[in-house]
């Protein structure tokens, strides 16, 4: 094998020209092999594999930068850059990141994990580097879909204006981009690649600058007759207009082609777009048929492509199901994602209702204004995005959403603790974040039941904005018998002996007695009910009776009926799937610690700490931040 021998981009450079493509054969059954046994974001990786391997061959990290958009691309970048050894245990507990990370190698010079910031980042790493003196260079490599991201544009203009020497790199791997046509585009291409030609146009451009009195018209006389020019034998392109040189479309799967241009282009002076065509699951037939479920995508089986399936509805799948029986009951209703429909659960929707369904890309700032403004126009838009996404979208949620009271739903999956994806997904902020907003409610369910119940309240209960969360998990059974009718405000109050009876059985004294200072109330959020349902069985069996409280609703928030409910026990513990700091749980404390029947009830907040949190399953990052059932029995103990 060629591939372990790869401990850094020098030995790429090493090898023979007619060995590349057996490396990148050993590349891909790597990589399809670890994410079929770990998950991952199989498809895009397996695209980029030659234009991996002609990057690292041209420059030299890390003296130069490649930078990498999103991260979900980056396998073969890992590969090539001494992590083979390590690679297996990509998205796992203490493994390798699935997404760039410094901290893994010098190679790696952002966090990866959110897309359409990689222009950005590396021309502020371009221009630092100038400012010290450096030549090195520079290549931020962003897929098609991510530049549908606005800051990839506001990025793109800022170079253009600066005119400094950064390469982008366009992996056009699913949306059509114009070509230019014909032998006599190609040839242009090539020849405004070349440095002779590159050095004649800046000798003339500084000729004309230092003509006086005239140069300011001549130098706009001569931009219009390069203009009039280029339209005659090929078609601009949006690159072009922004102040990039432009050369491609290349085929994305020859090394060579690649090289030859990439080194080319290291040599001009001025913002490069090099535009390169891959195939998104190349080399792996499945992924090829139909990349998009192969995007992101857990273990599943090489030789036919069948990921595996669970029983068990999942939250995602409920909210599927539930969205599109709104929309057939209300005709008003239209639902939004951020080129995520199948992760939020917006397939069924699109197809059932494609007149009111919108895709908007890679844009969850464009997709809460644009939500404002269905809802302006009488429409009620459900908009499905990752809680770690709409981070994005905090300042149109407030000005544009709550400022505006507009009736918008704001649908938040993979709530709370994330499993594979580390650090950059964990949806941990979304309550501190948008808790202060005035006129946002916030619901967090707790099963299928009681999400149905919830968006038919968001949907017909209220006129105002509504933010709805839930975690990436299978929906809890046990609460389909309860989830009752809405009361704005209240969350769940759960007796042991109705959530758990073939437990409680023999206890019925004490559960009646629930009030006793020998009980306890667990109060969570809806996307840690099952956490502490386990532990309020664990506490029954060792004669500890424990109810639940669970926070419907995070905002607007019923104090006086929480706090006449709190008073009846002998310990409270909160347990909330978001940070501490800002989070429900600190206010419910100080709320208790103020109020003359609950001072004296001690109260413990179980939530994530100030840090951030890497890979893991959902067990192992809740065991690690103290939110396991094991913790939550713990803290109830320590009160009592």
């Amino acid at each position: 094998m060629l591939l372990p021998a790869i401990k850094s981009p020098q030995d790429l450079k090493k090898l023979p020209e007619d060995r590349l493509y057996a490396l990148a054969g050993e590349m891909r059954d790597t990589i399809i092999d670890v994410v079929s046994r770990n998950g991952g974001h199989l498809a895009s990786n397996l695209g980029v594999v030659e234009l991996t391997i002609a990057l690292h061959r041209v420059f030299s990290s890390p003296e130069d930068s490649i930078v990498w958009d999103v991260g979900h691309q980056c396998y073969p970048h890992k590969l090539l850059t001494g992590r083979y050894g390590q690679f297996h245990s990509i998205r796992t507990k203490d493994g390798i990141s699935g997404f760039t990370r410094m901290s893994e190698s010098p190679h790696d010079f952002f966090d990866a994990g959110h897309s359409s910031s990689s222009i950005s980042s590396a021309l502020g790493l371009l221009t630092a580097w100038e400012l010290e003196g450096r030549k090195d260079k520079v290549v931020a490599v962003i897929g098609d879909g991510a530049l549908t991201g606005g800051m990839a544009f506001e990025a793109l203009s800022h170079a253009g204006h600066l005119a400094k020497n950064l390469i982008v790199v366009v992996n056009d791997n699913q949306m059509s981009i114009s070509r230019n046509t014909g032998a006599i585009s190609r040839y242009l291409s090539r020849l405004t690649m070349d440095s002779g030609y590159q050095r004649f146009r800046y000798l003339f451009d500084k000729a004309v600058d230092s003509i006086p009195y005239i140069n300011r018209h001549l130098g706009k006389f001569i931009y219009r007759i390069k203009r009039a020019l280029k339209g005659l034998f090929l078609t601009n392109n949006l690159f072009v207009d922004l102040g990039f040189e432009y050369a491609g479309p290349l085929n994305g799967h020859s090394i060579t082609q690649m090289e030859e241009t990439f080194r080319r282009v290291k040599k001009i002076p001025r913002p490069v777009v090099v535009h390169v065509v891959t195939r998104k699951g190349k080399g792996y037939f499945p992924a090829e048929n139909n990349p998009s479920a192969f995007h992101g995508v857990g273990p599943f089986n090489i030789s036919d492509g069948i990921v595996e399936k669970y029983d068990s509805l999942g939250f995602t799948e409920a909210f599927s199901r539930a969205v599109v029986s709104m929309g057939e009951r209300e005709k008003r209703l239209c639902a939004i994602t951020a080129a995520m429909s199948k992760g939020t659960g917006l397939n069924s929707f699109s197809h059932n209702f494609p007149e009111r369904f919108f895709d908007v890309g890679i844009a969850e700032e464009h997709a809460v204004t644009f939500a404002a403004g269905l809802s302006a126009g009488g429409m009620i838009p459900v908009t499905a995005i990752y809680s770690t996404f709409i981070q994005r979208s905090f300042d149109q949620i407030v000005e544009d959403v709550a400022l505006q009271g507009r009736h918008v739903i704001i649908a938040l999956d993979r709530a709370g603790a994330v499993p594979g994806d580390g650090e950059t997904h964990q949806g941990i902020f979304d309550i501190a974040m948008l808790r202060p907003v005035p006129n946002l409610s916030i619901l967090s369910v707790c099963s299928a039941a009681d999400l149905e119940i919830c968006l038919d309240w968001a949907v017909h209960g209220t006129d105002g904005p509504v933010v709805m969360r839930w975690p990436k998990l299978s929906c809890p059974s046990e609460t389909e018998s309860f989830s009752g009718r809405v009361v704005p405000g209240r969350g769940l109050w759960i007796k042991s002996s109705e959530a758990l009876p073939s437990v409680s059985a023999g206890l019925e004294g004490e559960m009646e007695a629930g009030e006793s200072r020998r009980s306890a109330l667990l109060v969570c959020t809806g996307g840690m009910y099952s956490e502490t349902l386990t532990a309020a069985r664990s506490l029954l069996l060792s004669g500890i009776p424990a109810d639940l409280y669970v926070l419907r609703f995070i905002k607007p928030f019923d104090e006086d009926y929480f706090l006449s409910v709190a008073s009846k026990y002998g310990a409270v513990v909160v347990i909330e799937d978001g940070v501490r700091i800002g989070g429900i749980g600190e206010h419910l404390a100080l709320l208790m610690a103020g109020n003359p029947g609950t001072a004296a009830v001690p109260v413990s907040v179980l939530a994530f700490p100030d840090r951030f949190v890497p890979n893991g399953t959902r067990a192992q990052i809740l065991s690690d931040v103290g939110l396991d059932p094991e913790s939550i029995v713990s803290a109830v103990r320590g009160l009592l």
